[in-house]
């Protein structure tokens, strides 16, 4: 507890991360309080029909990551989720799309170029979706919740809805570029933590109301959300560590190299990212859905819908193992580090530079994602497995990838940052011993 206040005391002396922190707490605060600002021409006093429809299912998923704006008919209900998926469709048109190719490699005039691209797209997506939200909004509410009706609602609510998601990624890079952490990674986070408290309230009601150990059972699921909740800083945190030897060099008076060190390669380089992207692309049915009358297309929706349904995890987990070796491809680079190695003289004892060190890198991030990947789907799906043993759907999310990797993830890289300040400056970092591991990239 000393050694907390006294960290606290640190943070507080630099004035740099005092700002940062302050700048990220308000435009966390802005985010939660737009959460609650109602559509215009929307009764907030009758929304208990939407309330109901999100309160399980898919839809209750979605409202999580909105952080309860889409059943408050806010003007962020879209959330940040239609960013996210442009950003999948941006990367994968790098792999196929030359000019995108081109755009990577461009350094930081290419990143922009990307980013602005990825705006564009992001508005394209939220505008159908922004047409469905509506179209649900009129099946699930009375017509006395609307004070107008026709064009003259639907048109500026449109508009409404999109320019509140493009805030809310305005927000994000303002947390991004000011604040600590990656922005759009803690607006998520943040939405996914606000239904926390109420989540624990209901379960402990339920368990309490049950007659025969219902306290006793309240206790165990903790329990097993503790054990999740390690083995899933493991997955994070997890390392192998490839030894590399520096060939002596003697340069002038002074000797360079003959030493050997290691190139940790990560478990899991992907971190959260499979599973945000597998979560945006299961959106995408609800969003067909509101847009096409097709009968057909209502029923793989609906089957697609199904949180606890065998096709729906076995969806999820297939896309979480894919965009795993996906993301892992697009961040770990063998070719770039074999050539790192070559020019500082460094070499894998037993393996030849060049190509032979491309391949033995390229065979051992496919060994260790492998193992990571089928672990992260998994705990992908286990809130699928608690909601059938009886566990109520809301906290049940927190038994899995969905809140509980990406809590573990985004919290851990936020104080790595935190720490990193604070070790600059000749502070003690945030841990006792050892510092603490955050997944490469921040995020987005």
């Amino acid at each position: 507890m000393k050694r907390f206040i006294e960290t606290l005391k640190n943070i507080y002396k630099i004035e740099d991360l005092r700002a940062r922190i302050g700048t990220t707490l308000f435009f966390l605060l802005i985010y939660r309080l737009g959460s609650f600002v109602s559509l215009p021409g929307i009764d907030p006093a009758q929304l208990e029909n939407l309330k109901t429809q999100t309160s399980d299912g898919l839809l209750g998923l979605i409202n999580m990551f909105s952080g309860g704006a889409f059943s408050q008919a806010s003007v962020f209900a879209l959330g940040i989720m239609p960013y996210i998926t442009a950003s999948i469709v941006i990367q994968l048109l790098g792999i196929a799309v030359p000019y995108f190719q081109r755009l990577q490699k461009e350094g930081e005039s290419g990143r922009r170029k990307i980013n602005q691209i990825t705006r564009y797209l992001t508005v394209i997506i939220l505008i159908p979706q922004a047409s469905a939200y509506l179209t649900n909004l009129h099946y699930q509410l009375p017509d006395s919740a609307f004070a107008m009706t026709g064009v003259l609602f639907t048109i500026p609510s449109i508009v409404i809805l999109t320019a509140g998601s493009m805030f809310v990624l305005w927000l994000g890079e303002r947390i991004t570029d000011k604040g600590i952490g990656n922005g759009v990674s803690l607006i998520i986070m943040i939405g996914i933590i606000a239904n926390l408290p109420m989540s624990i309230v209901q379960e402990f009601a339920s368990r309490v109301s049950q007659q025969g150990g219902g306290l006793v059972l309240f206790l165990v699921e903790f329990v097993i959300l503790f054990v999740v909740f390690m083995a899933s800083i493991l997955l994070v945190q997890g390392t192998r560590r490839i030894p590399v030897q520096y060939a002596k060099r003697i340069v002038g008076n002074k000797q360079y190299g003959g030493v050997r060190q290691y190139i940790p390669l990560k478990v899991n380089a992907a971190g959260v990212m499979p599973i945000i992207f597998a979560q945006a692309i299961m959106m995408v049915p609800i969003t067909l859905v509101g847009v096409a009358n097709s009968d057909n297309l209502r029923g793989v929706a609906a089957e697609l819908s199904n949180i606890t349904g065998f096709w729906y995890n076995l969806l999820q987990f297939t896309l979480v193992v894919a965009f795993t070796y996906f993301y892992t491809a697009i961040t770990v680079n063998p070719t770039q580090m074999a050539e790192d190695m070559k020019k500082n003289g460094g070499f894998i004892p037993g393996v030849k530079p060049g190509k032979r060190t491309v391949e033995f890198l390229d065979t051992i991030m496919s060994r260790i994602t492998f193992p990571g990947s089928i672990f992260l789907g998994l705990v992908t799906i286990l809130p699928a497995f608690a909601m059938l043993i009886g566990i109520n759907q809301s906290f049940a999310y927190f038994y899995g990838g969905t809140s509980l990797l990406i809590l573990v993830g985004v919290i851990l890289d936020t104080l790595q940052q935190i720490e990193s300040h604070l070790l600059m400056r000749h502070y003690d970092g945030l841990m006792k011993s050892g510092r603490i591991k955050g997944r490469p990239g921040g995020g987005f």
